[in-house]
């Protein structure tokens, strides 16, 4: 029996994809906690509801961004007899409860839409729309400083779609201050409402399938687990594969295990080198673990030699 280990685990901190945005992510939990603040006083000012729940909304994001934070840093303890892939997860569920948080958010739009369809609210919009406006611009720079991090870290997509949610709340209450302040028609506050919380789902769900399938050991998505299979069955003197698994540690961490059959007197070592060489080269893959096995035909049948 022959197993090879490809390790890539020590130092979880550097490997993290959401540790090196930890800087951006702390620019934009600046930006919109002090925003918020200001964003309160705009509501108490002008006595409107919508820039209330848009406070609230953004109370949200930076609970998210503070979360991301809080689970970058976990992440950063080292690995231990008890826990031997570290705090990685941390960011995963992390995710999960920003998605979590994003889909009940998105229900009590929805519901808060219904009843100011009934019950319209009184709105002051100038001051409303002053205060859209300096936050949609807080969200865009957010949004810029998230960008990069959240096509590679799960984490901070979450955290990006917390401040992409704000961003369209903020283009909805601009939108409802400029027709009440043109039209008169308050309705314009639910209605533009209900659509954020229809945008919001979607992408949302998408976030936590993504999320619960890592938590589960999903083969990634998008990844063919079938080419890996053929990659490996190419080697010279490698004539059955199986057992093949590849997983999510966390973002941008995946690792392999599985069995590879080989001819006799071939050699062990010169295989698991050009195995590790396929999953690093080809799949992008540097923790793996592969249990190497002979087999021998003897009367017709075929026995693996252990």
């Amino acid at each position: 029996m022959g197993a090879g280990h490809s390790h890539g685990l020590e130092r979880p901190a550097a490997g993290s994809a959401g540790a090196r945005h930890r800087r951006s992510l702390i620019w934009a939990l600046a930006l919109t906690t002090t925003f918020l603040v200001v964003e309160v006083i705009g509501a108490w000012i002008s006595g409107s509801l919508a820039l209330l729940a848009d406070a609230a909304h953004m109370l949200t994001d930076a609970g998210g961004l503070a979360l991301a934070l809080f689970a970058i840093w976990f992440a950063a303890r080292p690995p231990s007899a008890a826990k031997t892939y570290g705090y990685l997860r941390a960011e995963v569920l992390a995710a999960l409860v920003n998605a979590v948080v994003l889909l009940l958010l998105a229900v009590y739009i929805l519901y808060e839409a219904y009843q100011r369809i009934f019950a319209p609210p009184e709105v002051a919009s100038t001051p409303m729309l002053i205060v859209a406006v300096v936050g949609l611009v807080v969200n865009l720079i957010s949004m810029r400083l998230l960008a990069a991090g959240s096509e590679e870290s799960l984490n901070l997509k979450g955290a990006y779609f917390e401040v992409l949610a704000d961003m369209l709340g903020s283009l909805g209450v601009i939108a409802s201050a400029l027709i009440i302040m043109f039209t008169g028609w308050t309705l314009a506050d639910p209605i533009i409402g209900a659509a954020i919380g229809l945008f919001i789902v979607p992408r949302t769900w998408a976030l936590l399938k993504h999320a619960v399938n890592i938590l589960l050991e999903g083969t990634p998505a998008g990844f063919e687990l079938a080419k890996l299979d053929e990659a490996l069955r190419a080697l010279p003197g490698v004539i059955d594969t199986h057992d093949l698994h590849v997983w999510t540690i966390t973002s941008g961490i995946d690792a392999m295990s599985g069995h590879l059959v080989i001819a006799d007197g071939a050699d062990h070592q010169a295989l698991l080198v050009a195995a590790r060489t396929v999953l690093h080269e080809t799949f992008g893959i540097d923790h793996s673990t592969i249990q190497i096995e002979t087999v021998a035909t003897e009367g017709g049948e075929i026995r693996t030699q252990v």
